[in-house]
């Protein structure tokens, strides 16, 4: 992979370092709180990403829901996947999430829980509501007037998606009324709905996730149950190669003051047709005029966002050199790249990734961003002055998170970090 654009360091998307999709994102106490899918396909439970600044993300996992607790009948074996999260005409905050094929809704006091089941622990839309059709990929949407609706569908083998919307009652869990059928045009799943100018735009995604077919379109209607009639100039975001763009979509929108931001997933790199579903969260400028939505352009560096840090603290450079390799694409350097698209990635086995600071320096702070930080890692780390002899820093252990913190190596030229079973380093930072 040549360094230009999307792989060129200093990136500022994607915005994560992991595999995360669906994102859902809402601010609360000057935080940022960025629920998302963790890949491949979901897991045990949701990734919660954390910042204050918009560039420096902290991994957590909330209590609720898990595959454990929120499965029904008519779940199927699928995981815990594309939350909504929204705050309510009550101040609480409620979320929609897909748990197998069928929606739950849970309520909090805090974007960060505790969450509790909101329905009796039952789904709110049983996998069997509409036969034929995945009721997956609920989105909530709140009016001007406090009124709330939630909108959901998705079609089955990458087809016949259909996109159904129904208008909440005051305890956002009981139906007011009807579902109704919304579908536009070009509709396969994950509905968002945006009201910009007196205008209702129901953005979605089209096309099929595991190719470069993804993308992002929209219809316009007049009133948040529709109708809704999908103009010419869709879609607003689709693969776009020659940017490393693969298969955009299942996105939200948030506004800060005037300026309107698009969250949403595209594949990671390199883009290998058939391949494991490996997603990656990025945010760009979303322009609105009167009754249309721009066409995105997705960036590298990633807009800026008021309040954002302008970069994330870059540390002090190494050489980084590895045991080995899964490819050149995945060589050490890239652990050290600060760019999220890339990674060191092991070969088979027990492997080892070490830096090189070209003199000793007394290191004291020392963070590790994992590939799969949602999953067990098996680590160690070691220093030394010489490269020949070597202190235990940290034994042997299995740790989860991100960034993982890891005890100060004190003097040392060159620092290693032992993988006893191999793995993932999307990037490997040190401070003095």
């Amino acid at each position: 992979m040549p360094d230009s654009g999307m792989l060129a360091p200093h990136a500022g998307n994607p915005l994560l370092p992991g595999y995360f999709a669906d994102p859902s994102i809402i601010r609360y106490d000057g935080e940022w709180f960025l629920f998302a899918t963790v890949d491949p396909w979901g897991g045990d439970t949701l990734g919660l990403w954390r910042s204050r600044d918009f560039r420096n993300w902290t991994l957590a996992t909330p209590n609720w829901p898990t595959k454990a607790v929120a499965t029904s009948p008519t779940s199927n074996t699928s995981k815990v996947w594309a939350p909504s999260v929204v705050r309510g005409r009550d101040g609480r905050f409620w979320m929609y999430v897909s748990v197998g094929s069928e929606v739950w809704v849970g309520v909090a006091d805090h974007p960060a829980g505790p969450w509790r089941d909101a329905n009796g622990g039952k789904p709110l839309i049983p996998g069997n509501f509409r036969p034929g059709f995945h009721m997956i990929d609920a989105e909530a949407f709140i009016d001007d007037d406090g009124q709330a609706y939630l909108y959901w569908g998705s079609g089955l083998k990458w087809v016949n998606g259909h996109c159904f919307v129904v208008k909440l009652k005051p305890d956002m869990v009981s139906f007011d009324g009807a579902p109704r059928d919304v579908t536009p045009a070009h509709y396969f799943e994950a509905p968002f709905m945006v009201k910009r100018n007196g205008h209702y735009f129901l953005t979605y995604s089209w096309g099929n996730t595991t190719t470069d077919t993804y993308q992002i379109r929209y219809a316009v209607g007049v009133s948040p149950m529709g109708p809704y009639d999908e103009p010419a100039d869709a879609p607003i975001l689709a693969t776009d190669r020659a940017r490393d763009v693969i298969s955009p979509g299942h996105h939200a929108v948030f506004r800060i003051g005037d300026k309107d931001f698009i969250l949403y997933h595209r594949q990671s790199l390199p883009f290998v047709q058939g391949g494991p579903v490996l997603r990656q969260v990025a945010i760009d400028r979303l322009g609105i005029i009167g009754d249309r939505l721009a066409t995105v352009v997705p960036t590298s560096r990633s807009p800026a966002v008021p309040g954002a840090a302008g970069i994330r603290p870059r540390g002090l450079r190494a050489g980084l050199t590895a045991s080995g390799a899964a490819d050149p694409d995945h060589a050490a350097m890239r652990a050290g790249d600060d760019n999220y698209a890339t990674s060191w990635r092991s070969g088979p086995g027990a492997s080892w990734l070490q830096a090189d600071f070209g003199r000793i320096r007394r290191i004291r702070a020392i963070a590790v961003r994992p590939g799969f930080p949602a999953a067990m890692l098996r680590l160690g780390l070691q220093a030394s002055v010489d490269g020949r002899q070597w202190r235990e820093i940290a034994p042997d252990r299995e740790l989860s998170g991100s960034p993982i913190v890891l005890p100060a190596a004190g003097r040392a030229r060159f620092v290693r970090l032992v993988l006893p079973q191999g793995g993932e380093i999307f990037e490997w930072s040190f401070f003095e």
